[in-house]
């Protein structure tokens, strides 16, 4: 009698791996080319928003979000979100630095409202003030991570200065990973995440601006976005962050 051996050969083996590999290398440049076109779609967001900023001071002659909702109503038409009492200073910034508590949200939420409202941007924005922004409450635009922008004076990002200095500026949003993070700032900017326009944000810090609960306007806590002991500092790559985020400053 005779037995025949079962099994795969040599050559089946060799097909089955090659196949493997085609569908590994296949599905890692699938996320690759997400990945990149998130980046790009941040970036397109970024200098979107701060053409409709420019654009809303050269038509109305006021700055988005200090505009009182009296104001807004005679200069854009319709009805206005918030109490004009709280929701406007009329300083002629984008100031949040000037309210404490939930009111830090006032002026920064107005500022979607009014510019989406003047059609500047897309969406259709409640601009409720006092109250912080969410994925899903409809106060803010959200980054193609699902995490919402914030548009204000602000002074949580890194600079060689010591105080950093207030600037304007588009906070892009949290849950970027660090290596995204690098890819956005050398597309728009330097790739250096303390100098040029595109800056990495802190590490959460209670005391700073746009904390509120979900902490939108920081970074990672548990792993730095930004190793600070290279000079100059550079992004922390090894770190492998998921949750970095960085402002455009205008």
């Amino acid at each position: 009698m005779t037995h025949k051996q079962s099994g795969f050969t040599l050559v089946e083996i060799a097909i089955v791996l090659v196949i493997i590999g085609l569908l590994l290398g296949g599905i890692l440049k699938g996320q690759e080319l997400i990945n990149s076109a998130r980046v790009r779609n941040l970036a397109d967001m970024a200098t979107g928003t701060q053409a409709a900023y420019f654009g809303f001071v050269d038509r109305y002659r006021q700055v988005p979000g200090d505009m009182t909702k009296e104001a807004a109503e005679d200069a854009i038409g319709g009805s206005f979100s918030g109490n004009p009492a709280a929701n406007a200073n009329q300083n002629g910034r984008l100031d949040p630095n000037n309210y404490t508590g939930t009111a830090i949200w006032n002026e920064p939420n107005a500022a979607w409202e009014q510019l989406s409202r003047a059609r500047f941007i897309q969406g259709d924005f409640q601009g409720e003030p006092g109250k912080e922004p969410t994925a899903t409450n409809n106060l803010a635009p959200t980054n193609p991570f699902n995490n919402p922008m914030l548009l204000g004076i602000n002074v949580d990002y890194f600079d060689r200065n010591n105080p950093v200095p207030e600037r304007m500026q588009l906070i892009m949003g949290r849950g970027v990973s660090v290596h995204l993070i690098r890819e956005l700032d050398v597309k728009m900017d330097d790739g250096m995440p303390t100098t040029g326009i595109v800056r990495a944000t802190v590490n959460g810090d209670p005391s700073k601006v746009f904390t509120g609960t979900n902490n939108w306007g920081g970074s990672d806590d548990t792993i730095d976005c930004v190793d600070t002991t290279d000079t100059p500092n550079i992004y922390n790559a090894n770190g492998e962050s998921l949750d970095c985020n960085a402002v455009l400053i205008f």
